[in-house]
């Protein structure tokens, strides 16, 4: 297999692992000087504010699941599309639990090294998440 095979078959295995246990560490993916760019989440900067994030999110959305889109590899990055789906059942960014089912759709790229992923950039419209629990109006 090629470098851009084993990048893409990290991701792939990735996002099994989380849809498997959501809870599980993570640390074996991730590389030790870990960074994340997301401007949406400005706190969000490394692997344990990302550690953070993520309990946060799937206390609130314990049913979150992960569903991969599309990808593709060039050198050492990995960019892919994917889409979740979960049940607000905890709190999430203040807003009490709803009940209601949001999807969201993301793009991250990756850059992966020795086998683990060393930076991420990641879109997504946590506008349209909150929209959808009731918290914005919608347009």
């Amino acid at each position: 297999m090629s470098l851009q095979d084993d990048n893409k078959d990290l991701v792939r295995r990735f996002i099994e692992y989380l849809n498997k246990d959501l809870f599980a560490p993570i640390d074996e993916f991730f590389a030790t000087g870990y960074k994340y760019h997301n401007p949406s989440s400005p706190h969000v900067k490394d692997l344990s504010t990302v550690k953070e994030y993520n309990t946060a999110a799937h206390n609130a959305f314990p049913d979150l699941r992960y569903t991969l889109e599309d990808m593709v590899a060039e050198g050492d990055k990995v960019v892919y599309r994917g889409s979740a789906t979960g049940t607000h059942k905890g709190e999430f960014m203040g807003i009490a639990p709803t009940g209601k089912r949001v999807t969201f759709t993301s793009i991250v790229i990756s850059r992966i090294a020795d086998g683990r992923f060393q930076e991420d950039w990641e879109s997504f419209d946590g506008a349209y998440v909150l929209q959808q629990l009731g918290a914005l109006p919608t347009t």
